[in-house]
């Protein structure tokens, strides 16, 4: 049987039940009540409610596998689940033509003003010059991770006859007709635009600080729509202030609750002032993978996946 802690679309249970799988959905139990219940179960499916750390997973005696819907697995300790014999399973593949759209469409109206343009004919203003925006074409982006994300968006960028760089620590031999395979320093030299596609690790944590900021060699636009703590928002502040950063685009912020349901704005920083008031920064609340499509390739991706882990297919 596999317990439900976080609510899906209906296809994943319902797929998993046609599969003969017994799914209990309990959106509602507290943490309290998941630990208590936990051993009785094989499976487990969760998005960003709750951590599973150690002391949770040695609760699960019977758990064959912990299946996370999306792409993001730092709420799981996975490293002492995978110790324990249980398989950790995700489903960027989901999700990741949403998140290329969105950065896309974060990047084009940031260089077209689109945002301010739009209030201002709405407040009956005609303002043509004051909004001259910029092209992609002729551009040089950088992809930082390559993997189901980064691949997505080079694939996107294709029509627009701009030059796309990527580097991944951890893969090697991925060129291919959509991006060229690049040094993070080929990067920091040459790039106008940098988009991150990483998951958020205790090696990416503040990967974006200032020492990374100042080593770029001309001022450039930033997109993250990858993990809000990838990015050290103060040292982000500064560098938009002093022009080494041109602009940026953030569906994600550092300041999310581990659920990425909401923002507490009684303890926002001065940093998140600064955001929230420049016009050149373009702000959207985690909703890049968000889409009706996404909501339901997330949920098939990953009931295809617990299928095949449990042999059932």
């Amino acid at each position: 049987m596999v317990l439900f802690i976080d609510s899906n679309h209906p296809v994943l249970h319902e797929t998993l039940e046609k599969a003969g799988i017994r799914c209990d959905l309990q959106y509602q139990w507290t943490l309290e009540e998941i630990a208590a219940n936990i051993h009785k179960y094989e499976g487990l499916v969760i998005r960003s409610r709750i951590k599973l750390d150690k002391a949770l997973i040695d609760k699960g005696t019977q758990l064959k596998f912990i299946a996370r819907a999306g792409a993001g697995m730092e709420n799981i300790d996975i490293a002492y689940a995978e110790s324990k014999g249980i398989r950790c399973l995700n489903s960027p593949e989901g999700n990741k033509d949403a998140v290329a759209e969105h950065a896309l469409g974060m990047i084009l109206s940031l260089f077209n003003n689109l945002c301010r343009a739009n209030q201002q004919v709405r407040d009956g203003q005609w303002i043509r010059e004051g909004n001259r925006g910029l092209e992609l074409m002729g551009k040089t982006i950088g992809l930082i991770g390559y993997g189901n994300m980064g691949t997505a968006f080079a694939r996107r960028l294709k029509g627009f006859d701009i030059r796309v760089l990527a580097y991944d620590k951890y893969k090697s031999g991925f060129s291919d007709d959509f991006a060229i395979e690049s040094t993070m320093k080929t990067l920091q030299e040459e790039c106008d635009i940098i988009s991150l596609h990483l998951p958020l690790t205790m090696e990416t944590h503040h990967l974006v600080n200032d020492a990374f900021l100042t080593k770029f060699k001309k001022p450039f636009f930033l997109i993250n729509t990858a993990r809000g703590k990838i990015v050290d928002t103060n040292a982000l502040v500064k560098n938009v202030e002093n022009g080494k950063v041109r602009g940026a685009c953030l569906d994600v912020l550092e300041y999310e609750s581990v659920s990425f349901e909401n923002l507490d704005a009684a303890k926002l920083p001065e940093a998140f002032q600064y955001l929230i008031q420049s016009e050149k920064v373009m702000l959207s609340p985690h909703i890049a993978g968000w889409t009706m499509e996404s909501n339901v390739k997330i949920a098939a991706v990953l009931a295809e996946k617990i299928i095949q882990h449990l042999s059932l297919k």
